[in-house]
């Protein structure tokens, strides 16, 4: 028998109270109990950074952080970077610099772009990509995802 706990978290700003598996890992949780499959799942490792989202506004390995670990936390998941103004000029960014590519890696990218925009980060490309390196990508070539920061970043700036 499968033991469970209750959790209660806000995700996308919205509050959840389930039942989870005291093993299952917040990506699967997402995934699977409330259908936002925005959340990617790569290396089940915490390495490849695709399940990248923010909880409690820090960024986090979704895949290496379970479900009950969560129980209180607001979460931001892609779909939630959809309302988010601080967020839409970078979406925009990424369209417009073709930093998307096949797609796979952009939740975790967008979410580690959102975090060294908002803690003031300059748009320096060495930097941009130091802190983007935990996140990979295997279409872009990254280029396309340090332009799209490093513009976001200027626009901001005026």
């Amino acid at each position: 028998m499968t033991k469970t706990s209750q959790i209660v978290v806000t995700v996308n700003g919205e509050k959840y109270v389930e039942d989870v598996p005291v093993r299952m890992n917040l990506a699967d949780f997402l995934r699977t109990k409330l259908g936002l499959t925005g959340t990617h799942v790569g290396c089940e490792h915490g390495v490849c950074g695709a399940c990248t989202l923010f909880l409690d506004g820090v960024t986090a390995r979704s895949c290496l952080t379970l479900a009950v670990q969560a129980d209180g936390a607001e979460i931001t998941t892609i779909e939630g970077f959809e309302t988010d103004k601080n967020a839409s000029d970078l979406i925009k960014n990424f369209h417009n610099r073709n930093a998307l590519q096949c797609g796979y890696c952009t939740p975790g990218m967008l979410a580690t772009s959102i975090e060294y925009i908002e803690q003031g980060n300059p748009a320096d490309r060495e930097k941009v990509k130091e802190h983007i390196s935990g996140n990979y990508c295997r279409c872009t070539g990254y280029q396309a995802i340090v332009d799209a920061i490093c513009t976001t970043i200027e626009e901001r700036q005026g």
